[in-house]
C-alpha cells in the first residue's frame, strides 16, 4: 500500500451481533472453516513455494489460526476464511514483483507440459496460449510438477458489454486458434472456461483471486472498468487434452473428450480430425455466447456457419476463417463498437433505460480516464 492510500474502514456488515459471535465461534471450534484436504496439499508446499519466491495467502501458512478468533468479525469477510475453488490451481504472489500468479499441479508424463512450454517459448502477437513462468518439481511427488503461470480471470467475468468487446474477443480467439493450428497443435477442449483473460486493466487496484467481485482483502466489493478503450488480452488455457502432430502426419483422434459434447463427429470408435473439432467448438462458443444471446449479432452468422457445419470436411480451416473474419470486420462500422449488447427479447422500455445508463456509464469512465 502506497503512502497516499489509507486503510479502508471496515464496513458495518463485517461485524457480528453478540449472539452471532458465539455461533461462529462454535462453528470454528467444530471445524467448519478448517482446510479441506485439497487445501492441505498446498499448505504442505507453503515453505517450498516461499523459498522459490511465491507467497501463498495467510490461510495456507503452516499452523494457520483463523484471524477472527476472539473478535466480533464475521468470518465470511475475513480473507483467510476464503477457501480454494479450483483444486488443482493455487493463487500466489511472486515476492520479487508482487505479481499475482497461478500455480497448477499436474502429472509430468503427459503432453501438457511439452505443449505448454513449446508455445510459451514462441514470441508472436498471434500467440494466445497461456505463458509459463516456471516449472517447479513437486517436493513430495516425483511424478508431479508445479506449473507457474500468470493469474488470469474467466473471459466472461465481467460479461461482455459492447459490440466492440465481441469483435475483440473473436479477433483474438481466432488469431490464437490459427497460431496453434499453424504449429500443428489441436487444443481438443475449446470452451468458454478454457479461455481466460488478463483483466488487470479492468481492476487497476486488483481483486481477490477467489472471491472475484471483491477487493484483495475479500471484504470490499469492487466494480470493474469497461473493456472499451482498454487492452484486454485473451488466452487459451489447459492443454491437458491437446495433441501435437508432426508435419505431414494425418491428424486423427479418438474419444468423446472435451467440454463441448455437441461436436457431431466425436466417437470412441471412428477416428476424426481434431483440428476440425476445434473449429466446431469455437464456432459453437460464438453461437452460444453471442449470436443466441444478443441482438445485432448478424455479422457473426456467416462465420459461425462456416465453423459449425455438421460435415467436418465442409468446415473452413483456421487460416480461411481468419481471412473471412478480417473481411467481415473491415465492413463493420467502428462507430457501432461502443453500442451496448442488448439481450434478445429485452422489452423496448427497458432497452431505452439500459441504453441511457450505458451511455452515461461509459461517459463517466471516459472522463475518469482523462483525469487519471
Amino acid at each position: 500500500m502506497s503512502a497516499s492510500q489509507k486503510p479502508k474502514q471496515l464496513p458495518i456488515y463485517a461485524f457480528l451481533s453478540d449472539a452471532a459471535v458465539e455461533r461462529y465461534a462454535r462453528m470454528t471450534r467444530e471445524g467448519h472453516f478448517n482446510l479441506a484436504s485439497f487445501e492441505v496439499f498446498w499448505q504442505q508446499r507453503h515453505k517450498y513455494l516461499e523459498d522459490a519466491g511465491y507467497l501463498l495467502r495467510p490461510r495456507y501458512i503452516p499452523n494457520w489460526k483463523p484471524s477472527w478468533i476472539g473478535t466480533n468479525l464475521d468470518p465470511t469477510y475475513c480473507e483467510d476464511s476464503i477457501m480454494l475453488q479450483e483444486h488443482q490451481v493455487m493463487d500466489a504472489t511472486r515476492s520479487e514483483t508482487n505479481e499475482v500468479v497461478a500455480i497448477k499441479t499436474f502429472t509430468k508424463d503427459t503432453e501438457e507440459l511439452q505443449i505448454a512450454q513449446f508455445f510459451s517459448a514462441l514470441k508472436d502477437p498471434m500467440n494466445h496460449c497461456v505463458p509459463i513462468h516456471q516449472i517447479l518439481p513437486d517436493p513430495f511427488d516425483h511424478e508431479k510438477a508445479l506449473m507457474v503461470m500468470p493469474y488470469l480471470r474467466p473471459c466472461k467475468n465481467p460479461d461482455w458489454s459492447t459490440l466492440g468487446d465481441v469483435v475483440d474477443f473473436v479477433t483474438q480467439t481466432l488469431e490464437g486458434l490459427t497460431f496453434m493450428h499453424r504449429h500443428r497443435v489441436a487444443h481438443c477442449d475449446i470452451a468458454t472456461p478454457n479461455i481466460m483473460m488478463d483483466a488487470r486493466p479492468l481492476y487497476p487496484h486488483g481483486h481477490h483471486p477467489v472471491r472475484l467481485n471483491f477487493a484483495p482483502d475479500g471484504m470490499h466489493r469492487v466494480t470493474p472498468l469497461p473493456r472499451a478503450g482498454r487492452s484486454i488480452r485473451y488466452f487459451y488455457i489447459d492443454f491437458g487434452l491437446a495433441l501435437q502432430f508432426q508435419p505431414g502426419a494425418t491428424p486423427t483422434a479418438l474419444g468423446r473428450v472435451g467440454r463441448d459434447r455437441e461436436v457431431p463427429e466425436l466417437s470412441d470408435t471412428i477416428p476424426y480430425d481434431p483440428f476440425k473439432v476445434d473449429i466446431y467448438a469455437l464456432g459453437h462458443l460464438y453461437s452460444q455466447e453471442f449470436e443466441q444471446k444478443y441482438d445485432s449479432m448478424e455479422f457473426l452468422i456467416p462465420l459461425i456457419e462456416l465453423m459449425t457445419r455438421r460435415e467436418p470436411t465442409q468446415r473452413a480451416d483456421a487460416e480461411q476463417l481468419l481471412l473471412k473474419w478480417e473481411e467481415i470486420r473491415r465492413d463493420l462500422n467502428k462507430s457501432t463498437f461502443r453500442w451496448r449488447l442488448a439481450p434478445k427479447g429485452e422489452p423496448a422500455i427497458e432497452r431505452v433505460l439500459n441504453d441511457t445508463v450505458s451511455v452515461a456509464w461509459h461517459g463517466i469512465n471516459h472522463l475518469k480516464s482523462l483525469v487519471s
